[in-house]
């Protein structure tokens, strides 16, 4: 890890962001990370970050730049673009988007006008704040009506989509959240659009990685647009990309640039670029199916336990679990999480009734723990840790002591080699 730990430079300039960053990589290496949107880049994807090409103002496409001195970027580009083309059999693709947020908002902007209607993924069901919250650019631009999941077996009601889509017949269907557990019906969608003539939109932020290593579902055949972050499943650099179908090229590379964006940063772009190339390989595919064997061991670790588990299990990278029964609020249980250096996020459970900053769940993610090699039988461990935390969340001794078991179990886990 001596790679992560050379700071000499910053060191000397500044001292105080230099020891914060020792700080944050300690937390990171003697913690347990959870947390559903957030992985481990890889080294020579962190390395590419910090190199000169943050120098260089790209604004444009290959050979079309309106600056000079672009050749090598141009090479960059390119090689993201067919490496990101060829990992989920894209016609076209646009590698600039520096988040998923803004790759969705040039999705928008390049094929809906404001005030059309989108019928999205409630976000209290497991959508995303761009699939139409009040709060956000989708919401305050475009009507929005949401579907979710069934009150039952907290699956998508494709049947409600699809009465809906025949009522309200909106201009765009986006499929896609961002905590739902299990595997999405493409193929559904598409039909369902086709009745209404609606475009179909898939935000697979989530769960890229799966579906670059062949466990779920390509929306690339069935989709108009799809988008996605690089920093999650994909484990590439902070990030958004977004593939079309070569009908709609023109349009969304003119969203993207200059629609809502000006210079792509370079370095993210090359970095994206070794994510792509690392994605393609079998042991990236084997990591993925770790994911998923791992999230379906931890869910069933606290099943045992006694938690309620969202729809019964997951299918991907993320479980909901359920804590009503336990009578603590996920804010709370993420707090006292925090003290024993486990790392989750609060999160509304289908028909919660607490508000978004309470919640009555909490959302884990298994990307990162697989990232470290931590395969089922770790999971039971992790299970007994956070069991043990939130039952004997008022004792603070028996949380020192958690945190202290954490400290060691994470020892033989190092996240970079070292």
């Amino acid at each position: 890890m001596s790679f992560l730990r050379k700071l000499d430079l910053v060191e000397k300039v500044d001292p105080e962001i230099a020891e914060l960053i020792l700080k944050e990589l300690d937390r990171q290496v003697y913690g347990i990370n959870l947390i559903a949107s957030e992985n481990y880049a890889d080294e020579a994807v962190i390395q590419v970050q910090a190199t000169v090409l943050t120098n260089k103002y790209a604004e444009g496409y290959p050979s079309r730049r309106y600056y000079s001195g672009c050749e090598m970027y141009d090479q960059i580009e390119r090689i993201a673009v067919e490496r990101v083309k060829q990992l989920f059999n894209a016609e076209h693709a646009n590698v600039q988007p520096h988040s998923g947020s803004q790759a969705n908002l040039a999705v928008y902007l390049a094929f809906l006008k404001p005030g059309d209607t989108v019928l999205a993924m409630d976000l209290a069901h497991g959508g995303h704040l761009t699939h139409g919250s009040s709060i956000n650019f989708s919401g305050i631009l475009y009507r929005f009506i949401h579907y979710g999941v069934d009150r039952s077996t907290e699956l998508i009601d494709y049947d409600q989509v699809e009465k809906l889509a025949l009522e309200y017949k909106p201009r765009m269907i986006v499929a896609g959240a961002s905590a739902y557990p299990r595997e999405i019906d493409f193929k559904r969608f598409r039909e369902i659009c086709d009745k209404v003539g609606a475009y179909l939109m898939v935000d697979m932020a989530h769960i890229a990685g799966l579906i670059a290593a062949g466990l779920h579902m390509n929306p690339v055949p069935y989709a108009d647009f799809v988008t996605s972050t690089t920093q999650k499943t994909l484990k590439g650099p902070r990030g958004g990309f977004i593939l079309c179908r070569r009908e709609y090229a023109e349009a969304m590379d003119r969203a993207v640039f200059p629609g809502t964006q000006s210079g792509p940063l370079m370095h993210i772009i090359a970095a994206k670029a070794v994510a792509f190339k690392l994605a393609s390989t079998e042991e990236f595919r084997e990591y993925q199916r770790l994911i998923v064997r791992d999230a379906r061991a931890l869910a069933s670790s606290l099943d045992s336990r006694g938690y309620r588990i969202v729809s019964g299990g997951t299918d991907n990278h993320l479980l909901l679990v359920d804590l009503k029964r336990l009578g603590v609020s996920g804010r709370n249980a993420q707090d006292v999480l925090e003290k024993t250096r486990i790392y989750v996020n609060k999160n509304l459970v289908p028909y919660d009734e607490k508000p978004p900053y309470i919640t009555s769940g909490i959302r884990l993610g298994t990307s990162c723990v697989a990232a470290r090699s931590m395969k089922e039988s770790e999971m039971d461990t992790i299970a007994r840790f956070i069991d043990t935390s939130l039952k004997n969340r008022r004792d603070s001794t028996i949380l020192k002591k958690v945190e202290e078991e954490v400290i060691e179990f994470c020892k033989s886990f190092p996240i970079y080699g070292d």
